[in-house]
């Protein structure tokens, strides 16, 4: 299994991983975490060659979607980079891409609970104020997993905090540091329950940040 254990920090800079080939001709990957299952959980940086498509499958415990690069589709409409997309467990679909995409693409990772069919068009939303001088724009909640795009102004310094479920950033723009690091562009980390931090950006970055999700060790 590659990086299912949920205890340890993981730093991955996907801007140096090779291209994998997929089921399907032209839709390439870059795992991130992934179980040996057929159906198991499974997140990805993934990349369609302008008329590639995928045979028609279903997501049994969903499948989330940040489109990164180029036009996401499928029968339900065209996805331009920026949209966030969540498909709820149960459903399936036919995905193609006329012109090529890039995604980060998160699998069978819902509550069963969590049924929601999720359309945001990042570009269009609104950025709501956060603490101190950080800019968030809320893509989805449940219960304690929430997602958003934070965007952090030059010189930003955050609180040290602790992460009660985890958390998982993915780098979009600029560059993301903690006393841990420096995180460029297109860097994917996830930080285990209780994890903690105290993070802080040089130049204006943008994330992507899902915290609260990942499984409680045993007795927690």
């Amino acid at each position: 299994m590659l990086n299912m254990d949920f205890s340890q920090r993981v730093v991955v800079h996907t801007r140096e991983q090779e291209w994998q080939p997929s089921p399907a001709a032209g839709v390439e990957r870059k795992p991130l975490a992934r179980e040996e299952a057929e159906r198991g959980h499974a997140t990805s940086i993934v990349r369609y060659k302008p008329g590639s498509s995928f045979k028609r499958h279903e997501h049994p415990l969903g499948e989330e979607i940040l489109v990164l690069e180029g036009v996401f589709s499928d029968e339900t409409g065209h996805y331009p980079a920026g949209t966030y997309l969540r498909n709820p467990p149960g459903t399936g679909h036919a995905p193609f891409s006329e012109e090529g995409c890039t995604l980060l693409v998160k699998l069978h990772q819902f509550d069963p609970r969590d049924t929601a069919t999720v359309r945001v068009d990042t570009n269009q939303a609104e950025w709501l104020p956060g603490i101190g001088g950080l800019q968030v724009m809320p893509l989805h909640d449940f219960e304690h997993e929430h997602v958003a795009l934070v965007k952090w102004p030059a010189n930003e310094v955050f609180q040290p905090h602790r992460h009660f479920g985890g958390e998982e950033i993915l780098v979009l723009t600029g560059e993301f540091c903690d006393e841990h690091g420096r995180y460029p562009e297109g860097t994917w980390m996830r930080s285990p329950h209780l994890s903690q931090h105290h993070p802080f950006v040089d130049q204006e970055t943008v994330i992507w940040v899902k915290p609260g999700h990942l499984p409680l060790p045993a007795g927690a």
